[in-house]
């Protein structure tokens, strides 16, 4: 199977400081993939390395088979991106915000963006009542959602999730990676997570991409787990890291 995203040699660095150094990850159609790692060890980085949005000192980084940092702006319509805190645009609504990228690139009619904004509203289980609301109107839940409607506004292959549940109480994150996990299956997307949630890790990843040393660690979480790196093993034998598997094999042993 060919990778979706494929990263050789990767090299970050700020100054004489190098946070990645040779880096080489594969992502693989249609998987959920979660990255973590330390303070400090670029996963942000890496992200937005993978966006085109930082040009590293070295390596090679191709999304969908075309080099990301040569490629025109096409390739970047086929990606969604939710960024931590959502980074709605405060002066327009959401049914504004999610026809944005649309009206961007694209010359669809105004009426039919504004039905695909009202689709891709209610696919993320906000109201219709929400279209016409601005993000200081709304909960840390509800502009969440709506920032997912809009990174699939142009329905993407790849999402791209930086700390999605963050700042969501623990029911509210749980929601959250039920939909995201509904979507991953329902639109056959290629999801990149960067999160600290153990819950998410466990609940709705197929694989862990783990950044220590200036490279990276990938696998199954029951390899990741096994993995013999102190760091690695401290990280998923915390105790919330052990509730989150435990809590895991249960819900699996009762489907």
């Amino acid at each position: 199977m060919e990778p979706i995203v494929s990263i050789r040699n990767l090299v970050n660095a700020f100054g004489t400081h190098r946070v990645h150094d040779g880096l080489c990850l594969d992502i693989l159609p249609g998987e959920t993939l979660g990255i973590v790692g330390g303070s400090g060890t670029g996963k942000s980085v890496l992200m937005r390395s993978m966006l085109g949005l930082r040009t590293p000192q070295a390596g090679e980084i191709h999304v969908l088979g075309h080099d990301v940092y040569s490629s025109g702006p096409g390739l970047q319509q086929r990606w969604g991106v939710l960024f931590q805190k959502g980074a709605l645009l405060s002066a327009l609504t959401v049914r504004q915000n999610v026809e944005l990228p649309i009206a961007l690139h694209s010359d669809m009619p105004a009426a039919t963006r504004r039905e695909l904004a009202q689709l891709k509203v209610r696919m993320t289980g906000l109201s219709l009542g929400a279209l016409d609301k601005y993000p200081s109107e709304l909960s840390g839940g509800m502009i969440k959602r709506a920032a997912l409607a809009r990174a699939l506004a142009l329905e993407p292959d790849i999402l791209f999730l930086d700390e999605p549940t963050a700042g969501l109480d623990p029911m509210g994150a749980t929601r959250f990676d039920n939909l995201v996990s509904y979507l991953q299956s329902s639109l056959n997307l290629t999801i990149v997570m960067v999160t600290h949630d153990m819950d998410s890790l466990f609940n709705i990843c197929d694989r862990v991409a783990v950044l220590v040393d200036k490279k990276i660690v990938v696998g199954s979480l029951d390899e990741i787990v096994q993995s013999p790196h102190p760091w690695i093993q401290s990280y998923f034998n915390d105790p919330r890291a052990v509730r989150a598997r435990q809590k895991e094999k249960n819900n699996v042993r009762a489907n």
